[in-house]
């Protein structure tokens, strides 16, 4: 029997690695929802349940729109819900470049549209998506109906870049001007063509995935392990720095207007307070966020929730 368990425990851990391997390159899963054409790319975009507002959910950098089922899934018992994949991620075809705010903001605006679904919508952004659905309200403000900001990241923020180096979202801009967004791919849109490589170790699947059900999990390993992530990906940051560095130089207090703006934060907040009231004090921007949630200030009725004992990642 001795001798017999460590061979058991040995066939467990190689099945185990079996099926991850599986796993992340196995075929691609059929998609949840439905692929719009937005001339010549497609957008998959998964929408479900009924009543108003439609919420919309724009994911953080390396998520997708399957990461949110357990949310979509209560969502949807009241409310209509829709989450997205941006182009070049998961079933989504690589989309224009560059990958600017408003490019990504041009393409959900039509693919909802195609899709018949009416606004205004009630828009979730999470980390990397929360400038993402600021600047889609600023495109578009008469479509949207409120802004749910959860842990999102914003101008100025310091993030790690690797190892124990960080950088203000921001300071890494290049004073370029922004293009402005086309639907229709180009030649000089398309992607490089990636060579074959040899096969590289899977990266396993990080904690956090794995309150999914299995079938998400699954679908996550395949989705990350895809090649056309990181162009999207790589473009995506290249060109928020410019919004960041845009938005650092001018005051955005008030910039939302009347949109209604919830903060949630997996940290404690700061005292609850309207920011409305803080608009009338001539106060910078740089001393306001020291005294509240930054998103805050953006909106005459905004208010901050702090998500007790909840991950940086609180979508789950």
């Amino acid at each position: 029997m001795a001798k017999t368990l460590p061979r058991i425990c040995l066939l467990g851990v190689i099945c185990f690695v079996f099926a991850i391997s599986t796993w992340a390159a196995s075929p691609a899963p059929k998609p949840p929802g439905k692929l719009v054409d937005l001339g010549g790319h497609k957008l998959h975009i998964n929408c479900t349940g009924k009543g108003a507002p439609t919420v919309v959910i724009e994911n953080g950098l390396g998520d997708f729109s399957f990461d949110w089922v357990l949310v979509q899934g209560k969502v949807s018992s009241f409310s209509r819900v829709c989450t997205y994949d941006r182009a070049g991620y998961a079933w989504s075809d690589p989309g224009p470049q560059p990958r600017t705010f408003a490019q990504l903001n041009l393409e959900l605006h039509d693919a909802l549209a195609k899709l018949k679904e009416h606004g205004p919508f009630l828009l979730v952004g999470h980390s990397f998506g929360g400038p993402v659905v600021r600047n889609f309200a600023l495109m578009y403000p008469h479509e949207v109906a409120g802004i749910v900001f959860v842990d999102a990241a914003h101008e100025g923020l310091r993030v790690g870049v690797g190892g124990r180096a960080t950088i203000r979202l921001g300071e890494d801009a290049k004073g370029r001007s922004i293009p402005p967004p086309h639907e229709n791919m180009k030649d000089s849109d398309r992607p490089p063509t990636h060579p074959v490589a040899s096969p590289q170790p899977e990266q396993p699947l990080e904690g956090l995935y794995k309150v999914l059900p299995l079938a998400e999990q699954r679908m996550h390993l395949w989705a990350q392990a895809l090649p056309e992530i990181e162009d999207a990906e790589n473009s995506q940051r290249e060109w928020s720095g410019e919004y960041y560095a845009k938005q650092l130089a001018s005051p955005q207090a008030g910039t939302l207007g009347s949109i209604p703006v919830i903060v949630l934060t997996a940290t404690p907040p700061l005292e609850p307070i309207k920011a409305k009231a803080v608009l009338q004090k001539p106060i910078h921007l740089d001393s306001l966020v020291k005294l509240l949630n930054h998103h805050l200030c953006l909106s005459q009725h905004s208010f901050d929730t702090f998500a007790a004992k909840v991950s940086d990642q609180i979508i789950m």
